[in-house]
C-alpha cells in the first residue's frame, strides 16, 4: 500500500516537473529560448501564408472586369419565369373571394410600378423596334453607363393593370406575366424577327384552357432590348415582358399550362432541363 503512494508521489512529481522545471528553467520540455523560436518560426510561416493569399486574390481581381463577367456558366437558353407568384407556381384563386386573389393583384402593381410610362419616358429611350440596340465600347474607353429602351406599362393592354385594375381575376380572366431571366450579351433572334412565346395546357387539359391574348402583340421580347450589358452598365435596364390572359378557361378544375419562348437563335427546351426557355404552372379558376 505505501509502494503505491510512493509511486502516485513519483508520478505526480515528473508531471509538475515536465510543465515547469525549475533546475533547468524549461516549460513543458523546452526553454524560453527554444519556445521563442518556435513562435516565430510559424508567425513567419503563417505570414508567408497569409501573403501568398492576398497576392493571389490581387491578381485574381486584376482579372475581373467590374461590368461583365470573364466567364459566363450558362445555358443554352435562358429560364422563364411568371408573375405573379404562386406557391409552387400554383395560381389558384375564387372569383367571388377578392381575398383569394388580392394578393395576386398587389404582386403584379409591385412588380410592374417601374414600367410605368411616366418612369419610362424619363429614364429609357424611345428606340426603333425588331432591331437590336448595341452599344459597343471604343477600345479601352468604356460606353457606361449604357441606355436602355422604354417598356411602357401600357404595352401591355388589358393585363397592364391601367384598363383592369384587377387584372382580370375578380372576372375569371386572369392575367400571367412571363419574364426571360437576363443574360449578358445574349441575342434572342436574327433576319429582324424577335422571338415570342405561345401558350398552351397539357394535351389531357387542351380542352379547358380556352382561348388565350397576348400583350404585347403577338407576344414578342422585341429585339430592341437586347443584348443586355449588366446591372452596374446598364442601369435602368427594364426586362421586357410578355403577357398571357386566359379569357374563358374552364372553372374549378385544375389546368397545367406551359408557356415557352420560340426564336431563330435559342435552342428549344429538353426533358433534361424543363425551365430552359419555358415555364410550367398550375392555373385553377373557382367560381365560389
Amino acid at each position: 500500500m505505501s509502494g503505491s503512494k510512493e509511486e502516485d508521489r513519483k508520478g505526480s512529481g515528473q508531471w509538475r516537473e515536465f510543465f515547469w522545471n525549475p533546475r533547468t528553467h524549461e516549460l513543458l520540455g523546452r526553454t524560453a529560448t527554444s519556445w521563442g523560436l518556435v513562435l516565430l518560426f510559424y508567425l513567419i510561416f503563417y505570414l508567408f501564408l497569409a501573403g501568398m493569399f492576398a497576392f493571389t486574390m490581387y491578381v485574381l481581381l486584376l482579372t475581373l472586369d467590374d461590368y461583365k463577367p470573364t466567364w459566363q456558366d450558362q445555358l443554352a437558353t435562358p429560364g422563364m419565369m411568371i408573375r405573379p407568384r404562386g406557391d409552387q407556381l400554383e395560381i389558384t384563386f375564387s372569383v367571388s373571394d377578392s381575398n383569394t386573389w388580392d394578393g395576386f393583384v398587389t404582386n403584379l402593381n409591385n412588380f410592374l410600378s417601374p414600367y410605368n410610362d411616366s418612369h419610362q419616358v424619363q429614364t429609357n429611350d424611345n428606340c426603333p423596334s425588331d432591331q437590336y440596340f448595341i452599344q459597343e465600347d471604343s477600345g479601352e474607353v468604356r460606353n457606361n453607363p449604357k441606355r436602355s429602351c422604354q417598356f411602357n406599362r401600357t404595352m401591355l393592354g388589358d393585363c397592364s393593370g391601367m384598363l383592369d385594375r384587377f387584372y382580370g381575376y375578380n372576372k375569371g380572366q386572369p392575367c400571367i406575366l412571363l419574364k426571360l431571366n437576363r443574360v449578358i450579351g445574349m441575342l434572342p433572334g436574327k433576319d429582324g424577327e424577335s422571338p415570342y412565346v405561345t401558350c398552351g395546357a397539357k394535351k389531357e387539359d387542351s380542352e379547358k384552357i380556352g382561348p388565350l391574348a397576348y400583350f404585347p402583340t403577338n407576344g414578342t421580347f422585341n429585339l430592341m432590348y437586347y443584348p443586355y450589358y449588366g446591372k452596374k452598365a446598364q442601369v435602368n435596364y427594364t426586362q421586357p415582358l410578355v403577357a398571357v390572359k386566359f379569357l374563358n378557361a374552364s372553372l374549378n378544375t385544375d389546368i397545367d399550362v406551359e408557356c415557352k419562348v420560340v426564336s431563330n437563335t435559342l435552342l428549344a427546351g429538353s426533358e433534361r432541363d424543363k425551365f430552359a426557355g419555358r415555364v410550367s404552372f398550375k392555373l385553377r379558376i373557382n367560381d365560389k
